[in-house]
């Protein structure tokens, strides 16, 4: 059993794992769509890569969460430090339609943020598990503002194989850390011997991941994260191209807007988050969160300008940041201990659903409607699922102890 203090302090390393990952990744963010218009793409084969990293991490993301319960959330890190070096290597000789589409496969095992979750599950007590994930968010707006600012400022000043190559140094150096600080196994529940046996042991049991479905109110929270995420979703996988044609930004300019979103979610995460989830109830958030989000696509309907973007940022990034902690806080708790690795990866898995269909959806959009066509979509969808939720209540949402 570990001391508090102790926990703590792993708690700690965690977060500053989970902030260079994903200033890593923003790097890459900021490398990508760049390369890539250079090779040739348009956004319709744009969609097809991102489309390809969904379905790659939609793969992954169950099974590393079954492999984090079953063999250790060090265990689990380990894996996706190693699959990012790969990963940044590969975009470093990426000089080919071929090379980039192939720089994506280390991926399916790419799973530093849900991996640092389960960490920080494993080793939070219910009551405060929430606020604890919100601060992981404090941690993604950290790494977005660094990886932004480093990717656009690294491949405008150096170039895209400099940058890319920094990357894969800053990925073995979080792989260091896990290595050195993270316990072999952060779950502090004992597991009884009889869900040890049999089966339960395999990482590639698909019964053992879906059974979670059928746990109290999980099935109808994970249909709400799905539908009320997809239109956000959308948008996000097709800003890249939404900030350089409709907002007419250089890779530099886009690195600043991204580092600026980064500012937004810090403060959202780390001022306000916490005090929210300790005065009120988490359903009473979802729906707080689910009908901002149809306020802001209405808005994002109308904008013109970046300036007018800038403005809207605030409220969307509080409706996203108090949805997926909020989500993921209740399907958590919704399981036993042992299982929370497992959730985690489906969480994650819906975040690559997302971007599996969004890619292909939004070109379509893009194309055929224009950037408003997203907005619209996003306010029709969340008033929707507000109006279902507020007729439905609270009544079929868990409450374990």
């Amino acid at each position: 059993m570990m001391e508090p203090a102790a926990k703590q302090r792993v708690i700690y390393i965690t977060y500053l794992i989970a902030a260079l990952d994903v200033t890593w990744l923003f790097l890459q963010f900021s490398i990508t769509p760049y390369l890539a218009k250079r090779l040739g793409f348009d956004t319709i084969w744009f969609g097809y890569l991102q489309t390809t990293v969904g379905v790659i991490q939609l793969l992954g993301g169950p099974i590393y969460g079954r492999f984090a319960d079953v063999f250790g959330a060090r265990a689990a890190l380990t894996v996706s430090c190693l699959a990012s070096v790969v990963y940044f290597l590969l975009l470093t000789v990426a000089d080919s339609t071929f090379m980039l589409f192939v720089h994506k496969l280390p991926a399916v095992f790419m799973h530093g943020l849900p991996g640092a979750q389960m960490v920080v599950a494993d080793l939070s007590e219910n009551e405060k598990r929430a606020e604890a994930l919100g601060k992981l968010g404090l941690c993604f707006g950290i790494g977005m503002i660094a990886g932004s600012t480093l990717g656009g400022t690294l491949s405008t000043r150096f170039g895209e194989k400099f940058a890319a190559s920094f990357a894969a140094i800053g990925s073995f150096v979080s792989l260091l850390l896990v290595l050195n600080f993270i316990p072999k196994q952060t779950k502090i529940h004992t597991v009884p011997e009889s869900d040890k046996k049999g089966s339960s042991k395999s990482v590639f049991n698909l019964g053992e991941i879906t059974r979670l479905m059928k746990f109290p109110g999980v099935a109808k929270t994970f249909i709400v994260k799905i539908i009320s995420g997809l239109p956000s979703g959308i948008f996000q996988v097709m800003f890249s191209i939404i900030a350089i044609n409709f907002f007419q930004l250089k890779a530099e300019q886009n690195g600043y807007l991204m580092a600026y979103f980064g500012i937004v979610q810090m403060v959202i995460q780390g001022a306000v988050i916490g005090r929210l989830t300790s005065r009120f109830a988490e359903y009473t958030l979802l729906l707080l969160s689910v009908g901002i989000s149809s306020v802001v696509g209405l808005a994002q309907a109308m904008m013109t300008n970046v300036f007018q973007f800038c403005l809207i940022v605030i409220p969307m990034m509080f409706s996203l940041s108090v949805f997926n902690v909020i989500t993921d806080s209740m399907l958590t708790k919704s399981v036993s201990p042992s299982d929370t690795g497992t959730m985690l990866g489906l969480c994650a898995s819906v975040q690559s659903l997302l971007r599996t269909v969004g890619p292909t959806i939004g070109g379509f959009l893009y194309e055929t409607y224009g950037v408003p066509s997203f907005g619209f979509i996003q306010c029709v969808i969340n008033a929707a699922v507000f109006s279902l939720l507020l007729a439905t209540g609270g009544r079929s949402q868990p409450h374990r102890p």
